[in-house]
This record gives C-alpha cells, sequence and structure tokens, in this order.
C-alpha cells in the first residue's frame, strides 16, 4: 500500500501543472527520499543540438558539474548506457560492473567536483516529436539501488516522459498568459479545448478543416469529432488521473504525411477536468541516405523509412506484421550498422544528410 500512496503522490505532483521545473522539482524530493537518493537531476535535449542539453531540475549537484558537463560528456557511462535503451530504467551494475565505474573518467571528474557518485540509478525518457531526456538519482554511499526501487521507478517512467513531453509542448504558453489564449493563436498547433461530455471551450479555426480533410467519411459524434477521437478521450477519461495507460497519443498515416492527435488534460480550472486535443499534421520529407540503402537489409529499409516518417514502434510492428521483440532487434541491428545510439539521432542524421544533399 505504500508503494501505491508513493506513486499516486508523485503522479499527482507530475499533473499538477504545464511548468517542468515546478511539477519536477515537487516529484524529484518525493521520489529522492523514498528512493534514499543523496542527488540527482533531469535533463532535456535541445533539439538539432545533439550532446546540448538543459537542466531544468537538480538536487544537491554541484554547478561545476553543469558547467563542465558539455565537455565531460562523451566520458558519461551513465548516458552513453541508457540512451541504448531508452524508458528502461538501469542501475549502475547494468551499466558496467563497479570496478569499472571507479576507473571510469566520470567517476573521477564527479569526485573532482565535490559530488561522489558511488551508485546510479538512470533512465532516458524517448518521448518523440525529437526530443529526449534524462531522470537521474545518485548515492553517495556504496549501498546499492535495489531492485524493488528500480521496479518503482520503472512504473513512474511513461508518467515522466509523459510529463516532460507535455510540459515541452505547452510549457512555454503557459508562462506567455493565459492557455486557452495562447492554444487559440499557436501556430503550427491546432487544437480543439473540451469540458467533457458538454461543452467546448475553445477551437482553434483551422481545426475543423484539419478534421474535415483527415476524416471526411469517418462517423462523428458530439462537438463533430469522429468517434475513433471520442472512444479515445472517453478511455482516458474513464482511467482518470493520473493516468496510466499511455495511449494519450493516435498517429494515423497517409502516403507522405502524417496526424498525431495527443489528448492533454489540463490544469486549468478547480472542479472542471478539460482535455486538449492537440493535432500535429505533418509532412514526412526526410529520405533515406542512399548509403545506407547499401548497408540496411530490404526489411530494415522498410523500418528506417517508417522511422523516418514520425512512426511509434507500436505503429510500425503492427504495420509490418511483426512483433514489437522482432522490431526491436530490427532497430538494434540498424543502430549498430549505422552507427547511431538512438532513433533520435538516427532521424537527425538523416535529417543532415537530407539537407546536406539538398543544399
Amino acid at each position: 500500500m505504500q508503494r501505491e500512496q508513493v506513486l499516486l503522490e508523485v503522479m499527482t505532483a507530475l499533473t499538477r501543472s504545464l511548468d517542468l521545473r515546478e511539477v519536477f522539482s515537487e516529484a524529484h524530493g518525493i521520489l529522492s527520499r523514498e528512493l534514499a537518493a543523496d542527488f540527482g537531476g533531469l535533463c532535456v535535449s535541445r533539439p538539432g543540438e545533439p550532446g546540448q542539453y538543459d537542466w531544468p531540475v537538480v538536487q544537491d549537484m554541484p554547478q561545476v558539474f553543469f558547467d563542465r558537463y558539455p565537455e565531460i560528456s562523451d566520458e558519461c557511462f551513465v548516458s552513453a548506457s541508457v540512451i541504448r535503451r531508452p524508458n528502461t530504467v538501469l542501475r549502475d551494475t547494468e551499466m558496467l560492473s563497479l570496478r569499472e565505474m571507479r576507473n571510469s573518467a566520470m567517476y573521477a571528474h564527479c569526485r573532482e567536483m565535490n559530488m561522489p557518485v558511488e551508485r546510479v540509478m538512470s533512465v532516458a525518457l524517448d518521448m518523440g516529436l525529437g526530443w529526449h531526456s534524462g531522470f537521474t538519482l545518485y548515492r553517495d554511499t556504496p549501498k546499492a539501488f535495489s531492485e524493488q526501487q528500480r521496479d518503482l521507478l520503472q512504473r513512474l517512467t511513461p508518467i515522466l516522459a509523459r510529463t516532460v513531453r507535455n510540459c515541452l509542448m505547452l510549457g512555454d504558453l503557459v508562462r506567455q498568459g493565459d492557455l486557452l489564449d495562447q492554444l487559440f493563436r499557436h501556430t503550427g498547433l491546432e487544437s480543439i479545448v473540451l469540458s467533457p461530455p458538454h461543452a467546448e471551450l475553445m477551437r482553434t479555426p483551422r481545426a475543423t478543416a484539419l478534421l474535415h480533410r483527415w476524416f471526411s467519411e469517418a462517423p462523428c459524434g458530439r462537438f463533430g469529432l469522429p468517434h475513433v477521437l471520442l472512444d479515445a478521450l472517453e478511455r482516458l477519461r474513464r482511467a482518470g488521473q493520473p493516468m496510466h495507460s499511455g495511449q494519450d497519443v493516435l498517429t494515423f498515416r497517409r502516403p507522405a504525411r502524417s496526424l498525431k492527435v495527443t489528448f492533454l488534460p489540463l490544469p486549468l480550472h478547480p472542479g472542471r477536468a478539460p482535455w486538449a486535443l492537440l493535432f500535429q499534421e505533418v509532412s514526412h520529407s526526410v529520405q533515406v541516405p542512399t548509403e545506407w540503402r547499401k548497408r540496411l537489409t530490404p526489411r530494415e529499409l522498410d523500418v528506417v523509412e517508417r522511422v523516418l516518417n514520425g512512426w511509434d514502434n507500436r505503429t510500425i510492428a503492427e504495420d509490418m506484421g511483426s512483433s514489437l521483440n522482432t522490431l526491436k532487434t530490427h532497430l538494434k541491428r540498424i543502430f549498430v550498422k549505422l552507427a547511431v545510439p538512438s532513433r533520435s539521432k538516427l532521424i537527425l542524421l538523416a535529417q543532415e544528410r537530407s539537407a546536406e544533399a539538398a543544399g
């Protein structure tokens, strides 16, 4: 019961607002207490800047660590390990042996910076949309993080990833003023805000045209929304807050373009539970680089093309008629053949090669 109470406490903190620093500072404090961590932090990638990170939330870590991190990041055994297995919590013994850790350059750097690291537990949060993040807890004592503590953080990982994604998507709009007004004015993101089951609070000017374009032949219900979206919203509402399901994004595909619909509960009005449906229509012009076609099998090329089209693993597996485990095996082989550590780096490298070819 105590573990369930901790889960509820953390997830309530994470859904309290759309300010990343605010919600993660509170959640980090709870997790540090429950998991007996001495210090830790959350880092978030800067889209288009490989290896560059912002650190919106830290606890008891010296400033010199962040000042020096860009120059020592290549020697960080933590990031090198977790980025290979996104959304999977790893303890230090699953990254390298204790002897190897204590002989590592990163271990020595941390001690020089008066931040002795004896134990680590970390997870890379891959949220799609070109973003990824890392959440890491450290101990300055030899006592290892337990399997039970790893499992607790693993159960929270989908919520952590979703929270970072939601805050990155809308946090800037919240800081600029009234969220509904900012959503209405946002260019490049169509949205409909509902107060289910009966009220619509806001709709951007082009949202209706987008719905007609993508769902012209689909049966519709309340608010003129297709049943596929209404049914998904109802499932999420019934799941309650905070959500465990992870089924808060739907992707619809057509040749050379896709529509991603994100369902996001908004912490706007006490006593009400408004939801935003965020629509992102994407044209896919990134091509598989010619040299990659020589290194990959036809099946692997099929996977890469779908990754570059922005499809998630489950969608790719379903489309190709394979299991998730088989797909992950294909991705691992692709990453090895192309010498890239993750799907986000794969997409970024393909974009760079596409730009070079166009120039």
